[in-house]
């Protein structure tokens, strides 16, 4: 029987952080992993290969409409799905082997395999071939992510009607495709496929695009994705999907109730977000609580309801992103260790990976205005930025919220290219407990896109210069 200071279930990024940032504190560590790779869904069939199609498909699109723009005289490119899709492989692979070379480094040990806990100190592991062995260990941490949700009534069989992970792999472009669901995963995945040639309609329950962002980027955002082509039927809920011949027949009721209506579709993609995964850990005969659900149940320290069992990430109460479970998994090595882990929740950034990027950062307006709290605003359109508009990549804006008696940034909301990458110095400044005005007064290069965070902490105060 192997001896651990920690296990950790599931090699996602929060397992695998957790696991190196325990070694570096001295601790003797394995890591339990079901699947052939590690990594988890985001190395594998989400976050990474997401990225490659994103990337690929966006540079398409360049080459077919934008280059000429630029002096740039290149024959209409023609795709080459198989050659496309080695690319994402390329990458997937890359960083599989990166997770492989960094638990070596670490001296962390890798056991192959379905963990359960069977309660304090012990992880059963059932391995491929069905054999058994426990590891005894003073501490569990449980990473075992998510999985995809299903609609119900809609079987996914990652061919036709799939989810996430068969919309990374399809062997050819659909004529039609159905998204179901207008959150991140559906609004990325639609874009990269309406990029290389579907007809793209989604459907969304609520009356609008991205539940849970600021309203007025969620509304900005929905008009630049219609103009790219993209259609929205909002408020309608899909109730059926008919496979018998050879186009997808979906059931589209608005979700009020009323008349249905049926469309027709190559490929149906389900994006009504990812369940907590603990199937097969045993957690409940461990004694291990969930919440309402399905989620595992924790103190502030991350701690369950069994001593010396811990979980993070997806599978515990909060926003499903890869870097918080990564911050999570950091801070119950460090705890565990004897040091002061936190993670601060109110800055954990939110990046949607389309073209152009949405990236959030803290409060929207709606959640202060529901908590009472009176703020000033600050926005600065690309339009009136230097950059942009010499690279004629203007759609969008910088939109800064701050207390308006302490002037401290409350929330941070950016529409436009490299969103993604921007929302960090805001991500900073807020760490620090900055205000507008500190950001306004800090140098920024020109010409660059960042230059418009700074003239929005400007218009916070009402004098941005240049607009």
């Amino acid at each position: 029987m192997a001896t651990y200071d920690l296990v950790v279930i599931g090699t996602g990024p929060g397992g695998y952080v957790c696991a190196i940032r325990a070694a570096q504190l001295g601790m003797k560590v394995a890591v339990v992993e079901k699947n052939s790779t590690l990594g988890g869904t985001c190395l594998n069939v989400g976050c990474m290969p997401s990225k490659a199609l994103l990337y690929s498909s966006e540079l398409f699109e360049e080459a077919g409409h934008s280059f000429g723009k630029m002096g740039i005289k290149v024959s209409a490119p023609t795709l080459d799905l198989p050659a496309l899709m080695n690319f994402k492989q390329q990458g997937i692979d890359g960083n599989v082997k990166g997770v492989e070379f960094l638990m070596k480094k670490n001296k962390i040990d890798v056991v192959s395999g379905t963990g359960k806990v069977l309660g304090t100190g012990k992880v059963e592991v059932t391995g491929a071939d069905g054999k058994a062995q426990t590891l005894e260990t003073k501490n569990i941490v449980i990473a075992s992510g998510s999985a995809v949700a299903n609609l119900k009534g809609i079987e996914i069989d990652e061919k036709r009607i799939v989810s996430s992970t068969g919309a990374l792999s399809l062997e050819k472009v659909p004529e039609k495709l159905i998204v179901v669901g207008a959150g991140v995963i559906g609004l990325e995945l639609g874009s990269v496929w309406r990029r290389l040639g579907a007809q793209v309609t989604v459907v969304e329950f609520l009356d609008r695009i991205l539940p849970g962002m600021d309203g007025e980027v969620a509304k900005q955002f929905q008009r630049m994705l219609e103009k790219q082509g993209m259609t929205f039927k909002l408020g309608a809920k899909v109730t059926g999907i008919d496979s018998s011949g050879k186009l997808l027949k979906a059931q589209v009721e608005p979700a009020a109730g009323g008349t249905a209506e049926s469309l027709e579709a190559d490929i149906v993609l389900v994006a009504i977000g990812r369940t907590p995964y603990t199937a097969g850990l045993g957690l409940q005969e461990a004694g291990v609580t969930l919440d309402e659900r399905g989620r595992v149940k924790i103190d502030h320290h991350f701690a369950t309801s069994v001593k010396g069992v811990y979980a993070i990430g997806d599978v515990v109460a909060g926003p499903m992103l890869a870097h918080k479970a990564e911050d999570e998994g950091v801070a119950v090595a460090e705890i565990l260790a004897g040091q002061a882990g936190h993670v601060n929740y109110d800055v954990i950034p939110g990046v949607v990976y389309t073209t152009p990027e949405v990236a959030a950062v803290g409060k929207t307006e709606e959640e202060l205005k529901a908590a009472g709290v009176n703020y000033t605003v600050g926005k600065f359109p690309f339009t009136a930025n230097g950059r942009s508009k010499v690279n004629q990549t203007t759609d969008g804006f910088v939109k800064i919220l701050a207390d308006a008696k302490t002037d401290r940034v409350l929330g941070v909301h950016i529409i436009g290219r490299e969103a993604g990458e921007m929302i960090h110095e805001a991500c900073v400044l807020m760490e620090f407990g900055g205000s507008a005005e500190d950001l306004a007064r800090t140098c920024h290069a020109h010409p660059t896109r960042s230059e418009a965070v700074k003239e929005a902490a400007l218009a916070v105060g009402k004098r941005a210069i240049h607009m």
